[in-house]
């Protein structure tokens, strides 16, 4: 099943997230499950920088530890693309309204036809095949550092790097300007999605120390993130040596 569509499925009832696998293997595509949200939300974040993500989340709502919703929208705090498609016994209007409000594709209900999930899952797969193959180019290089963002994978000297999804963010948003200092208040509102305060910059400087330490790893001879003072980070154009500013001020 190489290149097969990589699904994840997240329902409780066991029966259900069985007929699920046998049904979608069938098809061709390749199923992981959960037995509820949180166990879903592991598996997302485990594959999302490796070699096969998820192409596609079915999610059930009424789930022990972390329900549907909730689960939708941890996930589309770390990826805006994937599709995910609810497939619920609750049927009523106000939910699907919510359900697509926190971000999701598409919803089905219980009951369903095999045949009419496939065919929704098979649409979606193509649109957001159709919308990648019209996207610029995923890739994002300054130096020896490279980012995709269509697999949320990034490299140092084509070694592949750990990162959380707040470092992976930082990273982007600084190669976004290689050169030029992007002030914390500005990477802070871009990675956390919130209104900044002044005692954000702790933040911003703690999650700035980690993902220097993980670059450190690679290749320790360049300072790959500089602090500039007063204002905030930034990649240069080319590595340099080691700075006494970033030791100074983090």
């Amino acid at each position: 099943m190489e290149n097969a569509p990589h699904i994840l499925v997240a329902d409780d009832d066991p029966e259900i997230a069985s007929l699920l696998r046998e049904t979608l293997g069938r098809e061709g595509f390749a199923v992981e499950c959960a037995l509820d949200g949180a166990q879903a939300l592991d598996s997302f974040r485990r594959t999302a920088a490796s070699d096969t993500p998820f192409d596609l989340v079915i999610l059930d709502i009424m789930m022990p530890r972390m329900n549907g919703f909730e689960t939708c929208q941890a996930i589309r705090r770390l990826s805006d693309d994937v599709p995910v498609l609810f497939l619920s016994a609750k049927d009523e209007e106000s939910d699907q309204v919510i359900g697509f409000a926190l971000g999701a594709d598409d919803y089905v209900t219980k009951p369903f036809k095999s045949r009419e999930l496939i065919a929704r899952i098979r649409a979606r797969l193509r649109r957001q095949a159709t919308s990648h193959a019209d996207a610029p180019s995923s890739l994002l290089t300054v130096g020896n550092l490279e980012i995709d963002l269509l697999r949320h994978a990034a490299f140092l000297h084509d070694e592949a790097l750990s990162l959380t999804p707040k470092e992976f963010g930082l990273l982007h948003a600084l190669m976004l300007e290689p050169g030029c200092p992007v002030s914390t208040k500005r990477l802070f509102e871009t990675v956390w999605n919130e209104p900044y305060n002044t005692s954000d910059s702790n933040t911003v400087m703690v999650h700035i120390r980690r993902l220097r330490k993980k670059l450190a790893k690679v290749d320790s001879r360049c300072s790959h993130i500089e602090t500039v003072f007063g204002v905030g980070y930034r990649i240069p154009d080319s590595p340099v040596g080691p700075s006494a500013t970033q030791e100074r001020h983090g």
